[in-house]
Formats: C-alpha cells, structure tokens, sequence
C-alpha cells in the first residue's frame, strides 16, 4: 500500500489494515451462515410497502411520532382499520 495515511484519520478503534489483517480476510462466503444472515440485513418482507410523498395534518403526524419508533407501521395499521369500515371512493 503505497497511500500516504492521513493522520487525522487515525483511529485508534479502527486502525488501517496491515499486509497480516488483510491475509487473514475471509470472503463474505466463507464466514459462518449464521454471521452472513446477519451481515445481509432483514429478509425481505412477503408483503412490501410502497414509498409514497402524503401531506397530513401536524397534529396528526405529532401524536404518531410521539408514540414512539413504529409510528408510520402504527399508521398503517389505523388506516388499514379504518378501510374496514369505510370507502375511501
């Protein structure tokens, strides 16, 4: 490795590889399975969302923000709900 190292950028917790730490690298396929589901992040859901731009009331937004993480599958979940008993035509 022929870079100069940037001394601001030393990291004590996260110190630059040497030619050792780099031998013994394994690939993604040889780490254990259990490690790679991990690393892949959440399956993908059987059922997905669809990523859309809505204007709401403040209020509204407000009281479903503060009940914490989960509020826009909250949300759904109200209007879903709410789809059961109404049409929304």
């Amino acid at each position: 490795m022929n870079k100069q190292a940037k001394p601001e950028a030393i990291d004590d917790d996260n110190p630059e590889w040497t030619v050792a730490d780099v031998q013994r690298a394994l690939p993604f396929s040889g780490l254990p399975d259990s490690l790679q589901r991990k690393l892949r992040g959440r399956p993908k859901a059987e059922q997905t969302k669809e990523r859309i731009s809505i204007r709401l009331s403040r209020d509204v937004v407000d009281q479903f923000r503060a009940s914490g993480d989960g509020w826009q599958t909250r949300m759904d979940s109200a209007l879903k709900e709410w789809l059961k008993t109404h049409s929304p035509a």
